[in-house]
Parts: C-alpha cells; structure tokens; sequence
C-alpha cells in the first residue's frame, strides 16, 4: 500500500485526544502547544487555524467512527479549489484556500486520498478503552490496535486472563 499524501497530518490530527489515565485529552487543548504543532504541521499557527483544524478533527472522528455520514464533512470542503501549475517538471496541483482553512482541508483530503487508495485500512484502534485511530499497512489488512506494544498486548493479556479464569472455575 502507498503512502498518501499528509496520511502522517491525518493521523496526527485524528489521534490528538487521546485517552490518558481514562480521561480523554486535547493535545491541541494548550493555545501554546498547539500553535508549535500546526507550525510543525506546515501551519501559521493561529487560533483560527486552530479553530478549524479541531472542527475538522472532531468531523473525521464521527465519521471514522461510523457515527456521522461523510457528507458531514462537505462544509468543511466550501470554496475549496485546486489551480494547476505548470512547471519544467510538469503540472502541479495547487491548494486555493484560505489559509487558515489549509491545514483542516489538507486533512480532509488525505481521509479521502486514503479512502480512496485503500477502503477500511483506516479505523479506529479495536481496544474499546482506546480513542485512537490506526493505518493498516499490514498486507493481509488485519491489524486492530493502533499500537502493538500497547494496546495489542493489553487485549491479549486481557483475554489470557479471562480465560484462565473461566478454564479455573470450570
């Protein structure tokens, strides 16, 4: 499977609240924190920009999560253009966006770039305890947890335990 482009964006802006001792956190919550991250991202960094990119998030969580139809993210996309450049290397594609808006809209793109090169390889992580969201680049496309080390271990020891127990009282 290839890589989509800003797939490392998408992710990112999915996976910014994450559960943290049972407490689900903003990553993007902290004014400061969250400016050095849309910079990092390719960003401006402003509180519009912010605004925008946390209502894009919060769309592609739902609808991700089967919660929301895709069409909820249509407004997201309004006025949105690509204007081609044609350079020494060929065309290229431009975004026409406001900049505050690119950052969400770039997102917006990279969910549908994915869906499009690779239906169902973006979900949700299967720990019912988790809010993270993963991108199965396994061959068979079977992964389930966004982490392995984390998540997957947590899952398998649970259901050793259980059934331990369940073969104890047997």
């Amino acid at each position: 499977m290839n890589v989509v482009p800003d797939e490392e964006l998408l992710l990112g802006v999915l996976n910014s609240t994450p559960l943290i001792d049972g407490v689900t956190t903003d990553s993007l919550g902290d004014a400061d924190q969250a400016a050095a991250w849309l910079t990092d991202a390719g960003g401006q960094g402003t509180a519009a920009e912010l605004a925008q990119l946390i209502q894009a998030r919060d769309l592609l969580q739902a609808v991700v999560r089967g919660q929301r139809p895709a069409g909820a993210l249509a407004p997201l996309l309004d006025g949105v253009a690509r204007v081609p450049e044609l350079g020494d290397g060929g065309i290229r594609w431009r975004l026409s966006v406001p900049p505050e808006r690119e950052l969400a809209v770039r997102t917006v793109l990279a969910w549908d770039a994915l869906l499009q090169a690779a239906p169902g390889r973006l979900r949700p992580c299967a720990n019912d305890e988790c809010r993270l969201f993963l991108i199965d680049h396994s061959k068979a496309g079977t992964a389930r947890w966004c982490s392995m080390a984390a998540c997957g271990n947590r899952m398998k020891a649970r259901r050793h335990y259980q059934r331990a127990a369940t073969s104890q009282d047997a």
